[in-house]
């Protein structure tokens, strides 16, 4: 995103706090810069997906907003997308697909995404601060899994497994009843939005070899040894 499309994203986000408080149109788009009626109109509609006239009669229906927003780590920058009540997706900004997964969770969310915060981001950059410097072993973040009920199964199975141990995704098959499936659920944990906080990476190969992670082998190797030497 170019400085100029992030700044524009801010400015409408800022309108649709005030659409939904009830100021009038004209008031806004004065206050976020706008000169034009219909530049504004054509801005908001395009990161709103309606224009403000139709979202303030549907205001009894509010439009669902999520915020997008980047975190350094000691591992490279991670990208948080929220809203107010938990984390949809929290990734490394260098996965492979990313851009189309991004996407997929737009569709199925029906959401218009802006950069900023909300109370959900504020607590993972705190607490991934403490992940890394080795003080945090369970996240509180509150989050959202959006998956089928086996991708669910199998992501809330990762979540048992302790801090700063390993399991095999045969391990991993049989604790979900589906002993033989273990290529599914490799591919359930490919699926989860959520690193870190669901942790896949502490899934490896029967014979002792990492297996796949999303965010790529020396992460992986690097969060388990981090695990392990802090367990």
């Amino acid at each position: 995103m170019t400085f100029v499309k992030y700044a524009r994203a801010r400015r409408i986000g800022l309108a649709m706090k005030q659409i939904r408080a009830a100021t009038p149109v004209i008031d806004i788009q004065l206050d976020t810069g706008y000169r034009s009626s219909s530049g504004f109109r054509d801005a908001f509609s395009k990161i709103m997906g309606a224009p403000p006239s139709k979202l303030r009669q549907d205001h009894n229906q509010p439009h669902k907003i999520l915020k997008v927003s980047w975190i350094d780590t000691v591992l490279g920058p991670i990208i948080a997308i929220a809203d107010d009540a938990g984390l949809y997706l929290l990734e490394f900004v260098d996965r492979r697909g990313l851009e189309a997964e991004i996407q997929r969770l737009r569709l199925k969310t029906k959401a218009a995404m802006i950069p900023g915060h909300t109370q959900p981001i504020e607590s993972i950059t705190l607490e991934l601060k403490a992940y890394f410097d080795g003080d945090l072993k369970e996240f509180a973040t509150p989050i959202h899994l959006l998956g089928t009920p086996f991708q669910r199964l199998v992501w809330k199975e990762l979540l048992r497994i302790p801090y700063g141990q390993t399991k095999s995704y045969a391990f991993q098959a049989q604790a979900v009843g589906k002993p033989t499936a273990y290529r599914a659920v490799a591919n359930a944990n490919g699926t989860n939005q959520l690193a870190l906080i669901i942790p896949c990476h502490r899934i490896i190969n029967s014979n002792g070899d990492l297996g796949g992670y999303g965010g790529g082998m020396m992460r992986k190797k690097w969060l388990i040894d981090h695990e392990q030497y802090h367990a």
